[in-house]
């Protein structure tokens, strides 16, 4: 009978400074928690402190640092000049293959002070950005592995990445990450003999990777210019797209909206690749809604910039839907993030709702008090039938609302162009003479201009 390998034990690590409130610290080591999980990981214990600012050589102060070393079998001592043993997580960075990696294999055992002992936690995990000295003097006083937010982050990127679009990107920012930590994390070694000789171990891995980031940018580009060619052909179809926090339920209401098997997970990050589907029952003329990726807070900005191809779904579509975990107690905070993001790439103009979700879950005193605070927001939850309908009135309303009626005439020799105005237009009535169907139509004015132009073309 096959054994499975013990399931990765894992220690949170958060200070909290003066500018952040407990409610705040205790939301993102949870939410830091949640990513953990979402790699398959154990969280098996929480280390925290608070303090003025982060220490800038092993983040905690000695007395917690050396708390935390007791639960993970170290000495907490840090002087220790012994190379330190490299992280498979580390090494999947520093190389950056395109290979996924076994999601469950843990790093090779270490020997415990005694064998009737239980199973000290292999990783370390920082609720903060830290430097590579940084990981290096918290892995020689603990004896763990140690990542960052952003390094958990991009490997569950990494691992969900299907389209060759999302991998191309998640490869690039993954490469950006290794990048600047090249100097402390490589072995540096001597100069190298034949081919690329003259260089050292650590020039030829830098050069590498800026030869590897120029190949992802040129791959991109070309992916990038099939992508707005194929968003073009759809200039003229009315788009909504739901942006918003991370698990904030925008794929369920996805599948609600356009009936679509779209993957619904209770992890972060569930949603890399941006789904396009058609609203369903279809509407006239026809609405297409788009699912992207999700935002989290300290999302790092190579994801961002990596992403914002993606995220051109959110910049050009005619309605923005900011879709919001309504029972999370940090939803405010969440809902900045995301409106930040959407700033940073210039989507900010773009009209939007917001869709309060997930309102099963929220008392009927706390419903009251959202309604007061946000009086244009929709409630709604994913789960009911009743809400997703009105929704779907509401997106219809909104696009009704910019719409004019005219008179087209289809000439007999051009029927294939019926489908087109039947896609683009609600047709209204329809009647016949000698020079072809009489269409009235009601339509966004730049779609009923262009089949105007279609035409008259001879």
């Amino acid at each position: 009978m096959e054994t499975r390998p013990p399931v990765p034990r894992a220690i949170l690590v958060g200070v909290q400074t003066p500018e952040i409130d407990d409610v705040a610290h205790a939301a993102s080591l949870e939410e830091l928690g949640r990513l953990v999980k979402t790699l398959g990981y154990e969280v098996v214990g929480t280390v925290s402190q608070k303090r003025d600012g982060i220490d800038g050589g092993t983040v905690l102060g000695k007395g917690r640092l050396e708390e935390l070393a007791a639960l993970t079998g170290g000495t907490g001592i840090v002087g220790s000049m012994a190379p330190v043993r490299k992280s498979k997580a580390r090494e999947r960075f520093e190389h950056a293959d395109e290979s996924k990696p076994d999601e469950s294999k843990p790093d090779a055992a270490r020997a415990e002070s005694d064998s009737d002992a239980s199973p000290k936690p292999e990783f370390v995990i920082i609720d903060h950005d830290i430097s590579p000295g940084q990981a290096r003097n918290i892995e020689r006083a603990t004896g763990a592995q140690v990542l960052d937010r952003t390094g958990v982050i991009v490997e569950i990127f990494h691992r969900h990445a299907h389209s060759r679009e999302a991998r191309l990107q998640v490869e690039l920012a993954r490469l950006k990450y290794v990048a600047p930590r090249l100097r402390e994390s490589s072995g540096g070694g001597g100069r190298r003999q034949g081919p690329g000789s003259g260089e050292s171990d650590l020039e030829l891995d830098r050069r590498k990777i800026r030869d590897r980031l120029a190949e992802l940018k040129l791959q991109l580009e070309d992916i990038q210019r099939d992508s707005d060619q194929r968003r073009a052909t759809r200039g003229d179809q009315l788009r909504v797209a739901l942006v918003g926090y991370t698990n904030a339920g925008k794929s369920s209401l996805m599948r609600a909206l356009t009936g679509s098997e779209v993957l619904v997970a209770d992890k972060l990050f569930a949603t890399l690749d941006t789904t396009v589907r058609a609203l369903y029952p279809e509407a006239r003329p026809r609405v297409l809604v788009s699912d992207t990726v999700g935002f989290i807070k300290k999302l790092p900005h190579d994801l961002v910039a990596s992403f914002r191809s993606t995220l051109a779904e959110a910049l050009e579509a005619s309605l923005l839907l900011f879709v919001v975990d309504a029972s999370d107690p940090t939803y405010e905070s969440q809902l900045e993030v995301s409106r930040n993001v959407l700033r940073e790439i210039g989507a900010e103009t773009v009209p939007s709702r917001l869709l309060l979700n997930k309102i099963d879950r929220v008392s009927e005193t706390d419903r009251a008090a959202l309604r007061t605070k946000h009086p244009d927001a929709i409630l709604l939850s994913a789960q009911s039938s009743a809400d997703v309908a009105a929704l779907r009135q509401t997106i219809i309303a909104f696009f009704e609302a910019a719409m004019v009626e005219e008179r087209l005439v289809l000439p007999y020799a051009k029927q294939a162009l019926l489908s087109d105005i039947f896609e683009n237009t609600r047709v209204l009535s329809e009647d016949y003479d000698t020079t072809g169907r009489i269409m009235n139509v009601r339509g966004l004015p730049g779609a009923i201009a262009r089949l105007r132009t279609t035409l008259a073309a001879s």
